[in-house]
């Protein structure tokens, strides 16, 4: 049986700061309240046309997922506008309604306007959203312009609740949002001390537990990642000193993420003994100085390095479980918000911006969609247009769009077949058929951040139900809906791989170059005598620039890959995580007031390597490696933590091409082994 605190342990674990749940219960919220509310005034005020609900719902859907501006008054004001243009595109397309081809050509318009609508930023984004998705109601419900003045109350309501959820019912807080993100990252911590445990005593770590550990320090990278959004920095992003509330927080942060790292990379070398981890789990102070006094015994032992690893480990945990229990007590009642400074970008109306790109790719995609639509349904052909449009959301690469359309096709094929079923079930019951969608409703924006077929599964359910309730779902109409999705889904999929393509690899290609940018850049930082949170800043850049290499190099390892493909994929992805982690090593022990010689050799070294690894790109993610263990340490991790973390970094870029390019470094540090001599 889970207790209270145990289930919020494993919701935390599983959405950090719990923000798929927030964003879930404010949709459905939404959703509810609205439906209600137009349900009360048609029955006790005036009969309100079926276009009012579909716009209520849609606009409840896009209000709290597309209207991602910061602050209540700059929300506010986007969903007006928002609201503005919905019910002036629908005054267009009620209009146009005896004209339908002149309809649809004034739809792939607004489809064009709202793609390219993003260039705006955030607000053209959910601008945009709210135009598409109001035309596509407007034109699928077909209302008068007698009706007008009543279907306009349904986007109304819709936004006016919309703003009330966000602000008022289920607010944005930082503060609560960073003490549940850190409640997380203690969790994450703690998912990995039990893996320790479990393995503590072992002779030698198998490779598919080292995975398990590899899958659990990237879940711990993520929340990390997350939680430092929260901490509010000064305009530069680099705090002045540890004397600030927030500095202190970041650092202890910082150093949990780091020592949970550690632990993991010298346990490969050699596990922990259990009952250490044991005593690290359980705060046992007496049984952590005993295992401090061996430490010392046995310093130049592997052992030795992974108890000093563990009790890092340990101190970090206390440190980040003082700074949670300060906040469940004071609220980081002494870390203030930062105002938004940000200077508004020039924008880029060129071809050469990416959002213009996308924006004709989504407008052709929706053109060869209703044409094929069209052919299998003159009324219905609007499910082809949307899922063509949708395909594009949040995609990087032709690569990101192909399974994204497979995503959708395959969550609206067994949506269906379970929705089917489900609506048979509870014909002529509303009463559990409604909740049922309710539920439904929820789990799909719940998962959507996680699994878009997940998301699409969900949906076609409450579609389903929908239909049954209306008393329109026959399985023909299901089979039309299946089809008109798949034809979106091939339209958008051959647009992305026929117009302007981005191939995966030169997406892969991007971000490895803001990786490589931002090491050279640490690197380069350390040369010039800095150090500090200066360092840090600039690591924790390598970090998130390492996030964004993985989810671009996702389709790679695809189930459609080459099936020798996946194990590439990830062999070279833990490199990369190797070095990431190394120039954390680096960043947290060069404190020095300037480099040295010997390491201003290594630093020349690397950044040659750097310079001819960034040239050959995404290239090393197709070379065949030997099944290989984590890169080897040549140096105890408490002796000159600096040297060593330059050291590591070359080694694990060495291994990028393990036939070329190695000599620059292996000739550097012999220079600096001798002068160091």
């Amino acid at each position: 049986m889970f207790s209270g605190f145990q289930f919020r342990d494993w919701l935390l674990a599983n959405d950090p700061a719990l923000s798929r749940l927030r964003m879930a219960s404010r949709v459905t919220l939404t959703i509810v309240l609205s439906f209600l509310i137009l349900l009360a005034i048609k029955a006790l005020i005036l009969p309100l046309p079926t276009a009012a609900f579909g716009l209520g719902i849609v606009l409840s859907i896009e209000g709290g997922i597309a209207v991602r501006d910061k602050g209540n008054a700059r929300q506010l004001v986007t969903r007006l506008f928002g609201c503005a243009v919905s019910l002036a595109v629908v005054g267009i397309a009620a209009g146009l309604e005896d004209r339908r081809f002149l309809s649809d050509l004034v739809f792939l318009v607004v489809i064009a306007l709202a793609s390219a609508g993003r260039v705006f930023g955030p607000r053209g984004f959910a601008i945009g959203m709210f135009a598409f998705t109001s035309y596509f109601m407007g034109a699928y419900f077909r209302p008068s312009l007698v009706d007008l003045p009543d279907v306009a109350i349904g986007p109304v309501v819709a936004v006016l609740l919309g703003h009330l959820v966000r602000a008022v019912l289920l607010p944005d807080d930082w503060r609560r949002d960073l003490l549940r993100a850190l409640e997380s990252v203690r969790g994450r911590i703690n998912q990995i001390l039990f893996k320790l445990a479990a393995l503590a005593g072992s002779a030698e770590i198998g490779e598919a537990d080292r995975q398990e550990l590899r899958q659990l320090e990237d879940r711990l990278k993520e929340v990390v990642l997350m939680a430092e959004t929260f901490i509010p920095r000064p305009p530069a992003g680099v705090f002045d000193g540890a004397a600030d509330p927030a500095a202190e927080l970041a650092i202890r942060l910082f150093d949990a993420h780091l020592a949970a790292e550690s632990a993991i990379v010298l346990s490969f070398q050699s596990p922990p003994p259990f009952a250490l981890v044991h005593a690290v789990i359980e705060a046992d102070k007496s049984e952590l100085v005993r295992f401090e006094g061996m430490a010392e015994t046995i310093r130049d032992q592997p052992q030795g390095e992974t108890v000093r690893a563990l009790l890092w480990l340990g101190e970090a945990r206390q440190q980040l479980t003082q700074a949670i229990d300060e906040g469940q007590a004071n609220g980081f009642s002494g870390i203030y918000t930062v105002s938004d400074t940000a200077q508004s970008q020039p924008i880029d109306f060129s071809f050469a911006n990416p959002l213009l790109r996308l924006a004709l790719q989504i407008t052709v995609a929706s053109a060869i969609a209703m044409s094929f639509g069209l052919l299998l349904s003159r009324e219905r052909w609007f499910w082809a247009v949307l899922a063509s449009f949708l395909v594009f959301t949040n995609t990087n690469s032709r690569g990101d769009t192909a399974m994204r359309a497979l995503s959708r096709s395959l969550g609206t094929v067994f949506g269906i077949a379970i929705g089917l079923v489900l609506a048979t079930l509870l014909s002529g019951e509303p009463d559990i058929a409604i909740p049922v969608a309710v539920v439904c409703i929820f789990l799909a924006f719940y998962f959507l951040q996680v699994s878009y077929a997940t998301m699409t599964f969900f949906i076609s359910i409450v579609l389903c139900l929908v239909y049954g309730m209306t008393g329109v779902l026959t399985l023909d109409l299901l089979k039309l809906r299946i089809g008109e999705t798949m034809i979106g889904a091939a339209a958008g999929t051959a647009v992305a791989f026929l117009i302007f393509p981005t191939r995966t690899r030169g997406a892969l290609d991007a971000a490895l170059a803001r990786w490589f940018q931002a090491l050279r850049e640490l690197l380069g930082a350390i040369g010039e005598g800095k150090s500090g949170f200066e360092l840090i800043a600039l690591s924790q850049k390598i970090d998130a620039c390492y996030r964004d290499v993985t989810v671009t190099a996702r389709p790679l390892g695809s189930s459609w890959s080459v099936v020798t493909r996946p194990g590439q994929i990830r062999q070279t992805l833990a490199i990369f995580l190797s070095c990431t982690y190394w120039a954390r090593i680096l960043a947290k022990s060069y404190d020095r007031p300037a480099a040295d010689e010997t390491l201003k050799t290594l630093i020349a070294a690397e950044l040659a390597m750097i310079d001819t690894a960034a040239r050959r790109g995404s290239s090393c993610f197709l070379i065949e490696r030997k099944t290989s263990r984590t890169t080897g340490r040549h140096l105890p991790l408490s002796r000159e933590g600096a040297r060593l973390g330059l050291e590591m970094i070359g080694s694990a870029l060495e291994r990028l091409y393990p036939q070329a390019d190695v000599l620059p470094f292996a000739a550097g540090k012999a220079i600096a082994r001798s002068k160091q001599g």
